[in-house]
């Protein structure tokens, strides 16, 4: 589970909220939208190179 919120921006909607089950189908999401200079603003690493999670 993650523990931190994920909201793109733009649109700036959370894509993922703290306690969710992160896939990978999620996270090739973010880290693409982050390739194609997509803002990460909540998560401690914006480039999405490592996550904190709460449990695996």
């Amino acid at each position: 589970m993650v523990a931190e919120t994920m909201s793109p921006y733009p649109p700036g909607v959370p894509a993922v909220l703290p306690g969710e089950v992160l896939t990978r189908p999620m996270l090739d999401y973010l880290r693409s939208g982050v390739a194609a200079g997509m803002f990460l603003p909540d998560p401690v690493d914006p480039l999405l190179r490592g996550v904190r999670v709460v449990a695996r």
